[in-house]
């Protein structure tokens, strides 16, 4: 009986982690539809990357955080209670510099290897950074401002906080950074192949992600670790496109 009732509890711990995911998705989306029908019908013409950065302000800078506060409203607990945060110890730096070199490390290890062997990556669906590469600029100080903040509240903060409760601080790593890098495949496209190679990748940085927020308990230290790394990437591929690269296998990554 105890074994049957600790697996629904396990059960019911990731359906409820998957509905607060969708629910973050479904709701940006509704509030990104809203939007960009309610502007043209104003009169305002939008260039591709005031629309990314729209995108990002409704989804990752709204939608992320309204979801989260809901269902925390829903469970009946208080926001400090259950995402932990503070302002940055000495240890957290150290865990966030040590954190943010380990994610390149691994990330660009993987990269290299993947292109050594001739694996396919996936390619972007959007088209503003490679129509106007001035768009990354713009996404290196929203990648601390609105991307990191937004995806590690939902990702860490509710989806891995209500695992945690039933998987303990490993399995609530791991199943979180399962979650996390399976849904940026709606801003992929590529072969079936490319999909899981590009979608392996990302889960490395969310395994770093997640880890580091359970040995510091403060989700400050992913998010600036996640911020770091991404706007490295944007900035990489910034210089790529200016020096006339590509820059194609960069902005594969640009999705954390």
């Amino acid at each position: 009986m105890a074994t049957t009732a600790g697996l629904m509890g396990r059960l019911r711990a990731v359906v409820v982690a998957v509905l607060v995911i969708v629910a973050g998705f479904v709701l940006g989306g509704v509030l990104s539809l809203a939007v960009l029908l309610g502007l043209p019908a104003l009169g305002v013409r939008l260039s591709l990357t005031a629309e990314t950065v729209l995108g990002l302000v409704v989804l990752q800078g709204i939608a992320f955080p309204i979801t989260t506060l809901a269902y925390l409203r829903l469970r009946g607990i208080r926001f400090g209670s259950f995402v932990r945060t503070r302002l940055p110890t000495i240890r957290d730096v150290a865990w966030t510099v040590g954190g943010y070199f380990l994610v390149l490390l691994l990330v660009f290890t993987l990269l290299f290897a993947a292109v050594a062997i001739g694996a396919p990556m996936a390619e972007r669906t959007d088209q503003a950074a490679l129509q106007d590469p001035g768009t990354l600029l713009w996404l290196i100080p929203l990648a601390f401002l609105l991307i990191a903040p937004g995806e590690e509240l939902l990702f860490r903060g509710a989806v891995q906080g209500r695992l945690r409760e039933s998987f303990g601080p490993v399995g609530s790593v791991v199943l979180s950074s399962a979650s996390f890098a399976p849904v940026h495949i709606l801003a992929l496209s590529g072969s079936v192949r490319a999909l899981v190679v590009t979608v392996a990748v990302l889960f490395v940085p969310a395994l770093v992600f997640g880890a580091t927020y359970e040995r510091t308990n403060n989700l400050v230290v992913p998010i600036l670790i996640h911020g770091a790394y991404n706007a490295t990437l944007f900035g990489i591929a910034y210089l790529a496109f200016s020096y006339g690269a590509e820059g194609a296998t960069l902005l594969q990554l640009l999705v954390g």
